[in-house]
């Protein structure tokens, strides 16, 4: 027995998650904006390395070439699996032609269209794209997928000015605020609730006109919303794509017991918020007694990773 219990940890190890991190920090145009664009992505990169399971790729200055960014996504299509996250995020200045969005990099700008083709070929069922450029909304449609969500800083390519939301993005990263069902991790929904929120108060606090307008698309059918929720259909993917772990969780994630509690009770949560949004299609009676199943396997799950 105890042969076999081994083997199955052993499994277990082998069939874990993978989450995927590729940054991309882009060119300046200035001194001032070269520093801010490394110095994020750079945050970013500490951030996410403390992931378990995480395969981490930063490009920053000349190594920001599109070349570059396709071998990273090429390693991901030829070592990933169906059960792997990816996660992409751009940071820096991007434009749009009236043909395609473009993020301004080294030598030739990448287009929406060509990262849309790379990530296309990496089988991760989870796939995000946190694009933080201006200009940033014109790149949803060609994005756009069943399973990938998009943050875009702006709602459009009308709105051309450098954003604030890249820095409010990776604050979400290590705020435990940003947690806010308080699971210690913190999904992509939360962070685009908490960087949009902290944009919004930016602009507010300067009394300046705000020139940036954050959406999020989970669908693979609209141009993304402002305010996802139950109401207008979006979030759920978002609220089901991990973004970064806190605490205890980063220790408890390394054991394979505690790798599969996580995973039945992101399992759990995950039918939870598929609930809230098919609500208004069922009785309340059946709402609560589905509801009310699912709390409970919950907190077994919970108490279970806290011994």
């Amino acid at each position: 027995m105890k042969i076999f219990a081994s083997l199955a940890l052993l499994s277990a190890v082998a069939a874990s998650a993978t989450t995927w991190y590729i940054t991309v920090a882009g060119l300046g145009g200035d001194p001032l904006f070269d520093q801010r664009f490394v110095t994020l992505a750079k945050e970013m990169d500490k951030l996410v390395r403390t992931t378990p399971d995480s395969k981490v790729t930063t490009l920053t200055g000349p190594e920001s070439v599109k070349l570059r960014i396709q071998q990273a996504l090429a390693e991901a299509a030829k070592e990933g699996k169906a059960e792997d996250t990816l996660v992409v995020t751009l940071i820096g200045h991007g434009n749009f032609d009236g043909q395609d969005y473009k993020v301004n990099i080294p030598g030739a700008d990448m287009t929406a269209a060509e990262l849309a083709e790379w990530m296309d070929r990496v089988p991760a069922q989870k796939q995000a794209v946190i694009n933080t450029t201006s200009c940033s909304g014109a790149s949803i449609d060609m994005l756009r997928r069943d399973n990938r969500v998009i943050v875009s800083a702006t709602k459009a390519a009308t709105e051309r000015l450098a954003t604030q939301f890249a820095r409010f993005w990776v604050e979400a990263m290590r705020n435990p605020e940003a947690d806010t069902d308080k699971n210690e991790v913190v999904s992509v929904l939360e962070a685009y609730r908490f960087a949009d929120k902290k944009t919004v108060g930016f602009y507010e606090t300067q009394k300046r006109l705000a020139t940036e307008h954050a959406m999020l698309e989970d669908t693979g059918k609209g141009n993304g919303v402002r305010a996802p929720g139950p109401d207008n259909g979006r979030g759920l993917l978002a609220g089901q794509t991990p973004l970064v772990r806190f605490g205890s969780l980063q220790q408890a994630a390394k054991t394979p017991e505690k790798q599969a509690l996580l995973k039945r009770r992101e399992e759990t949560e995950a039918k939870i918020e598929k609930l809230k949004y098919e609500k208004a299609a069922i009785s309340v009676a059946d709402y609560r007694k589905q509801l009310g199943a699912l709390l409970l396997e919950l907190a077994k799950v919970q108490e279970e990773l806290d011994r």
